[in-house]
């Protein structure tokens, strides 16, 4: 009785088993004809179509990874595409701020300053460097406030185009450039570029303004460096005679007129001489 029993139930399995496979081959060449067949049975591709206005170009199938849109239908620039700008701003601020700035003849005459002093790295470049870049925001920030006020907050409340709002930011730069560049520097650079310019800043171009103001930068720099330098050399020259008159000829004269320097600067409050005196030459 077992025996007939457990051979009803393996031929019972056997059946299910052959109807599940022939269900399981019939699904799988109907899949297969609905994805190597023609664009009418295939299901994985959605036509592109057409867009008739801006409404329907948003909402348009591009590809079956990929929508593209864009802000209201206003034509201004997304939100990670202005990140991306402020980015990309960010990562060339130095080479702006070294060029569009009074931070290079801040730095110049600060280390003409030190070396005069021949204190070799007292203050340290960290110091004078963060000294050039708070003096130089002093000085930019009516720039600064003017591009913000013109340029950045209508341009933020939409009440201007993106190339108005640089077209008007960039004048204040321009102004704060010119007021500082020598005319024979910018001459110079309008004949090197065949540039027609009548005198006026409205007819020199950035492109030729830049080069013309760092040039008269390292310019005015190095003649207040110059002028810096004058009487720490005399007290070089004075110590330097009095080593040679007492026959001291193997002591360098450095190690002496170090501290008659430091207290010569201290004395006639030197930092405060030549920081306010070169703030007021932007001015």
């Amino acid at each position: 009785m077992n025996k007939w029993y457990i051979r009803l139930v393996t031929a019972f399995c056997a059946v299910v088993l052959l109807l599940s496979a022939g269900s399981i081959r019939t699904e799988a060449s109907t899949m297969n004809r609905h994805l190597a067949g023609d664009t009418e049975t295939r299901t994985n591709i959605t036509e592109p179509g057409a867009s008739d206005s801006a409404e329907d170009l948003k909402n348009l199938n591009i590809a079956n990874t990929m929508t593209v849109t864009y802000s209201d239908g206003n034509g201004t620039l997304a939100g990670s595409l202005r990140i991306l700008l402020i980015l990309t701003a960010i990562a060339i601020a130095p080479t702006l701020l070294i060029c569009l700035t009074s931070f290079t003849r801040i730095l110049i005459v600060l280390h003409f300053t030190r070396m005069a002093l021949n204190t070799q790295s007292a203050p340290p470049n960290q110091v004078l460097i963060g000294l050039a870049l708070f003096l130089t925001f002093f000085i930019m920030s009516p720039t600064i406030n003017t591009i913000n006020e013109d340029a950045i907050k209508p341009f933020e409340a939409g009440e201007i185009t993106q190339e108005e709002a640089l077209e008007i930011g960039v004048k204040p730069l321009r102004e704060f450039m010119y007021k500082q560049t020598q005319i024979k520097d910018a001459q110079m650079f309008c004949e090197i570029g065949n540039i027609e310019w009548t005198g006026e800043l409205s007819d020199i171009p950035t492109s030729a303004l830049i080069p013309a103001f760092m040039v008269s930068e390292l310019r005015t720099a190095f003649i207040i460096g110059f002028v810096i330098y004058i009487p720490f050399l005399v007290i070089d020259m004075v110590v330097a005679s009095a080593l040679m008159s007492m026959g001291m000829m193997m002591l360098p004269p450095t190690t002496i007129s170090m501290p008659f320097k430091i207290l010569l600067f201290v004395l006639a409050d030197g930092w405060n001489l030549v920081i306010v005196n070169l703030v007021k030459t932007f001015y």
